[in-house]
């Protein structure tokens, strides 16, 4: 908008010279060169006596100077276009190359040399006496129309941008499941919309989400009662029962109880929490001791850990639900986990040497209850939504989850905290 606003300028400045400055300044040289021309063919005809009283006229009324005094002078390399007009028009009028030349001192004359009856008169004008000046006034109008067009120009856009950067950051805010405060609603008219819009919409989706959370606890609640008595009869069964089908069936309980605990997770979302600031290599060590006895080992790297502010309840989550991937899809080989401190982010990464996850799939196993094998077994795989919870608290807290092949084959869950977020 400034650019075609300047350009625009510019050509208008272009059309004023050419039209009206050039054609007045031309004017205004052809009057100032017949009356020196004229002046100078008076002078000549008059009585030596009487032409002192007719120079000191021309010098108060039009500021010329007439004289015989033939004294070296340099010729004017002044760009003002006033002065070739002047010489343009002293030339066709006495059909010789006149230049201008000036005068040495302040303040500056400009003088030209006139033959008149074999004889050179010099006249004089001082800078004064060209009263335009067209360079001068085309600048202070581009310089001056391109600050106040940049000026508005910065204050429309800011008035347009404004409201959609607090749109974009609300809706980035919205997006991570922080708190979100409605906008206000004030601006152009169509953005005044668009808020509005956008406000009834977030008002929406956080009702549907908390009554959806609503409900998917009182599921949970209604079938934890039953799957709790249920369990409660295996225990008291005699004896006599068969003690492999009792233990799959309090096995299969269980299993039902931790899948409501995750389905219910995941519909919370786990916004954000509280922040605190914690040592990496103390807090990971807590977790792993939790793995002591895990098949296959767990290698701890921790020489480059360090101190860190972070959603500790979501990171314990992220790093057990990855490690417990690890251990599930790394077959019989060690899983390894590492700890980077750089400038600028924490990047912890939890290794396996698996069959891997093909590229088509990186994404896809962080939706939730989406898993690599479709047999839905419990033999083969969790429930599928370890993943999408590890991915939730990682977006909410603006982290970044990645699971990428390894060279040599397997996975690598890499998980990178910024260190100013």
């Amino acid at each position: 908008m400034a650019i075609s606003m300047v350009i625009f300028l510019l050509f208008s400045v272009a059309i004023v010279i050419y039209f009206i400055l050039a054609p007045v300044a031309n004017r205004a040289a052809e009057d100032l060169a017949s009356l020196m021309v004229l002046s100078a063919q008076t002078w000549m005809e008059l009585p030596p006596t009487t032409r002192p009283d007719f120079e000191r006229i021309l010098l108060d009324e039009h500021q010329l100077r007439l004289s015989h005094t033939i004294q070296p002078r340099v010729e004017s390399k002044n760009p003002m276009p006033y002065l070739q007009f002047l010489r343009n028009a002293l030339e066709k009028r006495t059909q010789q190359s006149i230049p201008i030349l000036v005068e040495p001192g302040e303040p500056i004359w400009f003088s030209v040399d006139m033959p008149i009856s074999g004889q050179v008169i010099r006249v004089s004008f001082p800078r004064e006496r060209v009263g335009a000046k067209p360079p001068l006034a085309s600048l202070l109008v581009i310089v001056g129309g391109t600050i106040i067009i940049l000026f508005a120009s910065l204050l429309f856009v800011r008035r347009l941008t404004g409201p959609l950067a607090n749109l974009s950051h609300a809706a980035a805010t919205l997006g991570q499941g922080m708190e979100f405060k409605p906008l206000p609603e004030n601006g152009p008219r169509e953005l005044v919309t668009l808020t509005q819009s956008f406000n009834r919409m977030v008002a929406q989706i956080t009702e549907l989400m908390e009554n959806q959370t609503t409900l998917l606890a009182g599921i949970s609640h209604d079938l934890r009662t039953p799957i709790t008595r249920i369990r409660l009869a295996l225990e008291l069964l005699h004896d006599d029962v068969d003690a492999s089908l009792k233990n799959r069936l309090i096995q299969d309980l269980d299993e039902m109880n931790q899948l409501i605990t995750h389905s219910l997770e995941l519909a919370r979302g786990q916004g954000m929490k509280e922040r605190e600031e914690i040592g990496l290599q103390e807090f990971i060590d807590g977790i792993i001791s939790n793995y002591r006895d895990a098949k296959p080992k767990i290698i701890w790297a921790h020489s480059h850990c360090c101190m860190c502010t972070v959603d500790v309840l979501a990171l314990r989550r992220i790093m057990t639900n990855l490690i417990d991937n690890a251990l599930r899809y790394g077959g019989s080989k060690p899983v390894e986990v590492q700890c980077d401190c750089y400038e600028d982010k924490v990047v912890l990464r939890v290794l396996d040497r698996g069959e891997g996850i093909s590229s088509d799939q990186q994404e896809a196993v962080f939706r939730p209850f989406h898993r690599l094998e479709n047999s839905r077994s419990r033999a083969t795989g969790g429930s599928g939504l370890g993943l999408a919870i590890a991915k939730q608290l990682s977006d909410s807290n603006n982290w970044q989850i990645q699971l990428l092949p390894r060279v040599d084959g397997g996975t690598e869950a890499r998980l990178q905290i910024p260190k100013n977020v």
